[in-house]
């Protein structure tokens, strides 16, 4: 036996440093080619040194300005360079024209599970690093067409030519067509409106936006689609209690019966006054009176208004969705109501709609240099319907800056940590994150850089092409082709006075109107006739509310 395990032995160590060999030939290879994908996956991912095309942006006069400067490389100039505006607020890196995944449907039924087609309408004058997040981030949400009534910035060439690049844009410009065409439209002899007729700054901007929605109910149904909603571009759909964070499958559980759905929205609760981007940069915001339990609104509402004049410095009555139907008119800019019929309507539980209101120091200024009302107590009612826009037009039009920034940070930013923790406890303020994800997932995605470079490269062929066509040519979509008939604006008398008789006192325009104050809590509690139960009112629509199923209320 000694002899064996002598002879054993040379062999077992020899076995030994053969097997460690291997073994470290192993991990050596695998050393190596771990640290070759790191450096293969750092250097294409790496976005060092080039320039972002959407962080510049042309000057009005040069409207292709930005593909020269991008395509002349390092010789430009540093000078052109600073003139140039960052457009969607990116840092100056690459950007590459990837989509990770992102999956956009365009027109009926396109989308990879079929349901309701959903379009928006709005009347915007913003510029691109407004419209292009607001547009697909509701891309994403399943929404496949989009009316936009433009003007001004928005209606300028540099924006409006990406817009109408992108498919299920429809782009309207604000022409003296337009103007004519809608002078005749039936709204103007009918009464439910005409509280509204003939005053200045946000009196008429209510009913501009009411006859764009008009319109826009014409254009809808001849898309084929099945719901419409009026949206502001500084306003996010936010589809809470949806198991694919989805308009459409929102829209497609509400029972058949019910003609039109309710948003309430939420107001944006910003932390800071250097915001660029409030897509991106806000997530938090005061919930709705809607979405609370009424002893905590009223219990905490000294705290949450913070010297305000209401709860929400702006509206608190929320926006709508409603299914296109025949005799179906808009009811303001907040709600929609139909000729023929008393429409059933419900409310939303837990999805919203984020408005960023006052997000940027510069809102303020922007509304000052829209009106030109005079700024005192008297002149402003005349402009305004809500006391906040009241009070933030005369500080902007009266104090110097440095008293606007007080009052901004008095008023609108909430610096107050032990507050804010108070009423996120209690579920007044709350966080949202998902609008922020998404977009900044777009962003670095490319798709914005990309859509201006397409649109833009594509003008640049077809220069000599575009430069004898005027304005209203099939890029600059007015309503030539929309037959007055279909707006209505041919009915006989007799349909008009029936429509009116059928109309009533109940179904006025409702504007933008504030949440429940401390002085209407009274009107909140009636009392049944001795079963000492209480019913809560909507002060929005006169109507009781009750429970309902499948995440709605009624």
């Amino acid at each position: 036996m000694a002899g064996l395990h002598a002879t054993l032995r040379p062999a077992s160590s020899s076995s030994s440093v053969s097997s460690t060999s291997t073994h470290s030939r192993l991990l050596l290879f695998l050393s190596v080619l771990l640290i070759s994908l790191a450096t293969f996956a750092f250097i294409i991912q790496w976005r060092g040194g080039l320039p972002d095309l959407i962080t510049r942006w042309p000057n009005e006069n040069d409207p292709l300005g930005f593909l020269a400067m991008d395509l002349a490389g390092p010789g430009r100039s540093s000078s052109s360079s600073d003139a140039c505006a960052d457009v969607l607020g990116q840092s100056r890196v690459a950007s590459f024209t990837y989509y990770r995944n992102w999956n956009f449907s365009f027109g009926p039924g396109s989308g990879s599970e079929k349901g309701p087609e959903i379009c928006i309408t709005t009347s915007t004058s913003a510029g691109l690093e407004q419209t292009l997040p607001w547009i697909y981030y509701h891309k994403v949400l399943g929404i496949t067409n989009f009316f936009m009534f433009v003007e001004r910035k928005a209606a300028s060439k540099n924006v409006s030519k990406v817009l109408e690049s992108i498919p299920g844009v429809k782009v309207i410009y604000r022409t003296r067509e337009l103007e004519e065409e809608q002078a005749k439209s039936r709204i103007w002899n009918e009464s439910w409106l005409a509280n509204f007729f003939y005053k200045p700054c946000n009196y008429e901007l209510f009913v501009k936006q009411t006859l764009n929605m008009e319109m826009a109910i014409v254009m809808a149904r001849e898309a084929g689609m099945d719901w419409i909603i009026h949206l502001d571009t500084d306003e996010l759909i936010y589809p809470a209690g949806t198991s694919h964070y989805s308009v459409q499958q929102l829209l497609s559980e509400v029972p058949e019966d019910v003609d039109m759905v309710v948003f309430p929205n939420y107001e944006s609760s910003i932390e800071r006054d250097d915001i660029k981007e409030p897509f991106s940069e806000v997530s938090m915001f005061k919930k709705n009176f809607d979405h609370l339990n009424k002893e905590t609104y009223f219990g905490s509402y000294k705290a949450a208004t913070r010297g305000n004049p209401n709860y929400f410095m702006t509206y608190g009555n929320g926006k709508s969705a409603a299914r296109i139907e025949e005799n179906l008119r808009p009811n303001g800019a907040h709600r929609w109501h139909n000729y023929m019929k008393e429409p059933k309507e419900i409310k939303f539980e837990e999805a919203a709609v984020l408005h960023y209101t006052y997000s940027k120091f510069s809102d303020l200024t922007s509304r000052r240099d829209r009106c030109g009302c005079k700024p005192t107590q008297e002149d402003v009612k005349r402009c305004f319907m809500l006391d906040f826009d009241r009070n933030a037009f005369i500080i902007a039009s009266t104090a110097s800056e440095a008293e606007m920034h007080q009052w901004y940070h008095e008023r609108v930013i909430w610096t107050d940590t032990a507050l804010k923790q108070k009423l996120l406890k209690l579920g007044i303020l709350t966080r949202i994150y998902a609008p922020m994800v998404i977009i900044q997932g777009l962003r670095e995605s490319g798709i914005f850089t990309n859509v201006i470079v397409s649109a833009w490269s594509e003008d640049t062929k077809e220069k000599s092409l575009s430069s004898t066509k005027s304005n209203n040519s099939s890029g600059n979509i007015g309503t030539k082709g929309i037959s007055s008939r279909k707006f209505g604006y041919k009915e006989s008398q007799a349909t008009i006075r029936k429509v009116l008789n059928f109309a009533g006192n109940g179904s006025y325009a409702i504007p933008p109107q504030s949440p429940p104050s401390m002085d209407d809590m009274h009107l909140h509690t009636l009392r049944k006739g001795g079963e000492g139960s209480e019913l809560l009112i909507d002060l929005f629509h006169g109507n009781p509310l009750a429970s309902c199923s499948r995440g709605f209320s009624q």
